[in-house]
């Protein structure tokens, strides 16, 4: 079983990127806690990149990372790749968001998952971005998800992330898009290696 590095320390991505790629001879593992990459891309895709091709050299492994956030048309594409740092948390997240919306009646939003993957010599090989379009509500409905996922609702599902199953949200959600996008050149590439 090859060995593909998560550029990231939490355990959570790690799982939920194992989950997308069960059916791949990948062996997930996290990046050493020593190694922190700071994120000084200006898009989702620079930031992924960056922490793939950093990690990659670092440990001189296989290596994927993602970046992800919420873009919100009102506001200018805000809070974009600042989305984890809009507030201590989630609530104080949303609330934010909220209190800038205002009544405004323009509430078109998306959530923007990039991904890139870099060979051991930090050569970023693949990359891709998915997009789930949706709106933000004026408040929040569900219970599961976490972040921003009660105030993101999505038109063609009728609900919000956080009304949606695991199984739902895996499909629709800009990171099930962009791993969908990604598992043919996936598959291709764990031939190769």
């Amino acid at each position: 079983m090859k060995k593909l590095v998560v550029a990231t320390g939490n355990p959570g991505k790690l799982q939920e990127m194992q989950e997308y790629l069960i059916d791949l001879p990948w062996q997930l593992e996290l990046k050493p806690a020593a190694i922190d990459i700071e994120e000084t891309g200006t898009t989702f895709i620079a930031n992924a990149r960056l922490k793939a091709s950093e990690v990659a050299k670092a440990v001189g492994k296989w290596t994927i990372a993602d970046d992800s956030g919420l873009a919100v048309d009102a506001l200018d594409g805000a809070p974009g790749i600042y989305s984890a740092r809009y507030g201590e948390t989630d609530q104080e997240r949303i609330d934010r968001l909220l209190r800038e919306l205002g009544d405004t009646s323009n509430r078109q939003a998306k959530f923007v998952c990039a991904v890139a993957i870099a060979n051991p010599d930090g050569e970023i090989v693949l990359e891709t971005e998915g997009i789930c379009p949706g709106e933000i509500l004026t408040s929040p409905r569900g219970n599961g998800g976490f972040g921003y996922d009660p105030i993101f609702y999505v038109p063609s599902q009728q609900q919000t992330f956080a009304e949606m199953s695991a199984l739902t949200k895996g499909k629709v959600s800009h990171r099930g898009v962009a791993f969908a996008q990604l598992m043919p050149e996936l598959k291709e590439l764990s031939r190769q290696t």
